[in-house]
């Protein structure tokens, strides 16, 4: 009887002590804010959601998680191709500065690795105390030194860039991984599964960086097959299944985070690194003008919403957002402790004032965007943006250009004229001029910042 008593009150001492413990964890997570999963596509339009495009696609969980979320109407990315917008996502600054400038990571290493001295989202979420962990595309810097888990990311489970649906190697933790046979999106997800499953107990943040629905198109035969089926081309049918695939894994993180009983103290947000690829086809983006590789509405215009159960007010926002605006927001949100020369070397602002109780934030008036192959050449594909007013620097080539271009700036409306159609310059010649020498001067700002700050 004795051995029998002591046995059961060693018993309850154990379950108390768990108990103890499991709320300390829970008081620490509340204390350090919310844990943080941001999810990235990869050449998603913003009219590929079915919620957007009238049901030309299955996408039932990013539906849903619209409804219940803060949608960005006017939301934009940080450059018209994805290294580039990937760097200012993670800096809260324009790519420029960073040092992230160009796309090929094999013949262009200078131009598209993220500088040293750039301090990421994810070196500010570890300093706070935070597990940080990197799943899917990096495409910041392929050398040793550029390696996400030097950059603030304890866990890695992904690629630099490139790789098929089908056969690929995965970089974990240093250690590279071959598969041949699952699909991509679907083992990216498990991973995504096992880091959340691996951090219940204390804060995270979580990257999520997704393939989809990039090239080389691939996805599973039988979802293919139904949007064939439905009449679409090759190219579109392929597309819109792997983004179903993509939804499908978004739920199952949504589900795990249920499970676990986090979801309401889990903050997800959903966005894309820039507009369809001109490669994958030509399907429905809204009537928007460009894609990928504009700075046109078509290359920069993405899917924004901020998703946090119970604390963010759902619903449309129409104020403008950037991807600079991303580093602010979570570092304001999540009550991040930040030095004042870092937080006053971002570009963006924070967007949590418009995600609570719809108030008032003190965003940028002007917001920028260039990108040309190669080194920087300011006349190419340049974009400002005031108020309604936007002028643009056309393309002259997604490929590389040499010499400056002599291509007359455009003045649209973007109000009146969200497809970009009719150049009203002439008609208002002073807003015309005083733009042009706004984004003129913003282009010698920031190749002198690119220039001088070194890689160190």
């Amino acid at each position: 009887m004795f051995i029998m008593g002591m046995k059961m009150k060693i018993a309850l001492l154990i379950c108390l002590s768990l108990g103890v413990i499991h709320t300390i964890r829970a008081q620490n997570q509340s204390s350090k804010g919310p844990n943080v999963i941001l999810i990235l596509a990869d050449d998603m339009g913003l009219s590929d959601f079915s919620s957007v495009n009238g049901g030309l696609s299955r996408t039932p969980v990013l539906d849903g998680l619209r409804k219940e979320s803060a949608w960005f109407n006017h939301a934009y990315s940080g450059s018209a191709v994805c290294a580039p917008a990937r760097a200012s996502l993670l800096t809260g600054k324009y790519p420029h500065r960073t040092g992230v400038v160009s796309l090929n990571m094999e013949t262009e290493p200078e131009l598209t690795s993220l500088k040293k001295n750039e301090v990421t989202i994810a070196d500010l979420f570890l300093q706070n105390g935070y597990q940080t962990g990197l799943v899917g595309k990096w495409h910041l810097g392929n050398r040793t030194d550029y390696h996400p888990m030097k950059r603030g990311f304890q866990e890695f489970a992904g690629f630099m860039e490139g790789e098929t649906y089908y056969d690929f190697k995965l970089d974990i933790n240093g250690t590279f991984k071959a598969f041949k046979g699952p699909y991509m999106t679907d083992v990216l997800t498990d991973y995504a599964l096992k880091f959340i499953e691996n951090h219940k107990s204390e804060p995270f943040f979580m990257h999520l960086a997704y393939k989809a629905p990039h090239r080389p198109l691939s996805a599973p035969e039988d979802i293919i097959d139904y949007y064939r089926k439905k009449g679409f081309d090759e190219k579109t049918s392929k597309v819109y299944a792997m983004i179903e695939v993509m939804d499908k894994g978004i739920g199952e993180v949504i589900k795990k985070l249920d499970d676990l009983g986090i979801r309401e103290n889990t903050l997800i947000i959903f966005t894309s690194d820039n507009g369809p690829d001109p490669l994958a086809g030509n399907r429905f983006n809204l009537n928007l003008k460009g894609r990928k590789y504009d700075v046109t509405e078509g290359g920069i215009r993405v899917p924004l919403l901020f998703n946090w159960k119970g604390k963010l007010t759902p619903g449309n926002v129409d104020d403008l957002a950037h991807f600079t605006d991303m580093v602010p927001t979570l570092t304001n949100i999540c009550k991040l402790r930040v030095s004042k020369d870092v937080s006053s070397s971002w570009d963006g602002r924070s967007l949590y004032p418009l995600l609570t109780a719809k108030q008032n934030a003190s965003l940028p008036s002007l917001r920028y965007w260039q990108w040309n192959r190669g080194l920087p050449l300011y006349t190419h594909n340049a974009a400002v943006r005031e108020g309604d007013w936007k002028l643009v620097r056309p393309a002259v080539s997604k490929d590389k250009v040499t010499g400056e271009s002599d291509l007359k700036p455009l003045l649209f409306n973007i109000k009146n004229d969200p497809g970009e159609t009719q150049d009203i310059s002439a008609a208002n010649t002073e807003v015309y001029q005083r733009m042009k020498s706004l984004l003129d001067a913003w282009s010698k700002k920031m190749e002198a910042e690119r220039l001088r700050n070194a890689d160190r």
